[in-house]
């Protein structure tokens, strides 16, 4: 029985090829980065030369992929937030998109302090002063429009958009870094006074 004739190679295979690798040395990356970060003091003392050694990549795929080591942290930073992000953009009560205003707007806040007390090195790192001034940064940006909006919906909240900063101000890694560090407040003491102070922005 003759054999069939070969199909000629795709010309897209190579390239699908490419971005598979690219896709499997960007997960090495952060998962490597991920661990280095979470055995240091701190992001900034783990330097690009150990994230690609950990990888298996060469440090220039580290610099062609995210830029620098802040843009390497923003990614980590990201990775570690997605859950908490899908939570809110689709997920159930109390944080999801059908929850009642005045019920979410507490519950996005709680979640958003636990999750920086969890990851205290890493959102510090994120937050600092300068060039990765919050204010700055795309995951700040989801954040106020998320809680703007809840507070619109809410009603009886003047300023929307202003009260929304200053909430997230009272998350702000270096506030609750200097919570912990400094004041010794444990994180349920930390969540009672954000509870607080949100109920009384409510009214």
């Amino acid at each position: 029985m003759p054999e069939s004739p070969q199909s000629p190679e795709s010309p897209e295979t190579p390239v699908r090829k490419a971005r598979a690798d690219a896709a499997r040395n960007r997960e090495a990356v952060l998962a490597a980065a991920d661990a280095l970060f979470a055995r240091s003091e701190s992001p900034r003392g783990v330097s690009m030369d150990q994230v690609a050694a950990a990888a298996g990549v060469g440090k220039g795929t580290l610099f062609r992929r995210f830029g620098d080591r802040d843009g390497l942290i923003r990614a980590v930073f990201d990775a570690r937030s997605r859950a908490l992000r899908a939570a809110v953009e689709s997920g159930p009560a109390p944080l999801g998109p059908d929850t009642p205003a005045r019920e979410r707007v507490p519950a996005l806040l709680d979640a958003l302090l636990g999750f920086k007390l969890d990851n205290r090195p890493l959102a510090l790192a994120l937050e600092e002063p300068g060039g990765n001034s919050p204010y700055r940064s795309a995951h700040y940006a989801w954040w106020h429009g998320v809680l703007r909006d809840a507070l619109a919906a809410a009603g009886g909240v003047p300023d929307p958009g202003y009260a929304a900063h200053a909430l997230l101000a009272a998350v702000r890694a270096d506030l609750v870094e200097h919570l912990a560090a400094v004041e010794g407040l444990t994180a349920r003491r930390q969540r009672e006074r954000l509870a607080a102070y949100v109920a009384n922005v409510l009214g």
